[in-house]
């Protein structure tokens, strides 16, 4: 966490955690039903969705989607659909495990009706395009997206290694949707403080960097991106996470991390950070909906990089463009952030839109 003496303007590498694929390497299947694995071994460029539920209540969901052939892609392409566990893969592909995945979950709603795919464009479409089919809650893994999307629609292919998911929320408080954000990135760094204490490890420091990144010793680990549409009086929300669990190349990632502080043989998997997040989002988003984020802004403040932190602010004077430095303090209701002059003058801060880092370039409005 910078001091409050520090005093820079904010530049940050274009260091991405997701790269892009040379060769993805083609799934391989055994073990399961010939006519499932035919399907899946095939050099058909259809998408497979592999359908799961906790319960047998989500599992008649999945089974009456795959009847249906209810869930598109927005490309209208060809889908293969399976309910788990129609197929299985062998061990060596460290493919994600459902199973434990679900065996791990203990949410009453979000996590429980399951979607894997061994490579998607797209996780984040999948539930945005097919959310009044999905149950709320409703999450999409895959282990490869060639088209993950990002701020200011920027476009992501993502590797092995990565934990990408999206799941559907739906809120009644528009007010409250930009906050969301932050509830997702502080259940993220709960939950893998959680892990932690459950096996000993020592605390993997990942930080928030406002207003949706992820950061591990200073580089970005993981990324949030969260989209809504209003309907019947309803926000929909659609929120998508990266998170590099094990892709050592180009910057950090979780497990490199470990092996450097710990001499444990542990390994972070992304079946018990996902379990793990929902289990905790689902905990914290009833806060955030019950009580407001001011439930959470102590624990999301000693998680975030910027309390304190002192930036550059230009703005135009005529023809002339002058600097003004103020202090970070917090956040405004609105989710900007609130800062405060060196005249005393609080005032709420917003990205100007242009720049790849929102440290750069930011707005300043007068409260």
């Amino acid at each position: 966490m910078l001091s409050a003496s520090s005093l820079r303007s904010f530049s940050l590498q274009r260091s991405r955690v997701f790269v892009r694929l040379r060769s993805p390497t083609k799934p391989i299947l055994s073990r399961a039903a010939p006519a499932a694995a035919e399907e899946m071994d095939s050099q058909s460029p259809s998408c497979v969705l592999v359908l799961a539920g906790k319960s047998s209540a989500e599992t008649e969901i999945a089974k009456t989607l795959k009847s249906n052939n209810a869930l598109k892609l927005p490309d209208n392409s060809e889908v293969r659909f399976f309910v788990h566990p129609e197929i299985q893969r062998p061990p060596s592909e460290e493919p994600f495990q459902i199973d434990l995945f679900l065996k791990s979950l203990s949410t009453n709603q979000f996590g429980r009706f399951f979607i894997w795919s061994p490579r998607l464009p797209s996780t984040h479409d999948v539930v945005s395009h097919n959310f009044c089919e999905l149950p709320i809650g409703a999450v999409c893994a895959a282990d490869i997206q060639s088209k993950g999307r990002g701020r200011s629609k920027n476009v992501w292919e993502s590797p092995i290694g990565c934990l990408l998911f999206s799941f559907t929320i739906q809120m009644d408080d528009g007010k409250i949707v930009p906050l969301l954000q932050y509830v997702i990135s502080l259940a993220i760094t709960e939950a893998i403080k959680e892990i932690c204490d459950k096996n000993g490890l020592p605390y993997l420091d990942v930080r928030i960097k406002w207003p949706n990144d992820l950061y591990l010793n200073g580089l970005k680990v993981g990324g949030i991106l969260c989209t809504s549409t209003y309907k019947s009086k309803k926000f929909n929300v659609s929120a998508g996470i990266g998170l590099n669990v094990d892709n050592e190349k180009p910057t950090v990632c979780l497990n490199a991390v470990l092996r450097e502080t710990s001499v444990a043989s542990y390994k972070f998997t992304r079946e018990d950070i996902l379990a793990a997040f929902f289990n905790k989002f689902e905990t914290l988003y009833n806060l955030f909906i019950h009580q407001g984020f001011q439930a959470l802004e102590e624990l999301y403040y000693k998680t975030w990089l910027h309390s304190g932190q002192r930036v550059i602010v230009q703005e135009k004077n005529g023809e002339q463009v002058v600097e003004n430095v103020v202090s970070i303090q917090g956040l405004t209701p609105s989710g900007y952030l609130l800062a405060v002059g060196e005249d005393n003058q609080m005032c709420e801060l917003h990205p100007d839109g242009n720049s790849f880092d929102f440290f750069k370039g930011l707005v300043r409005r007068k409260l």
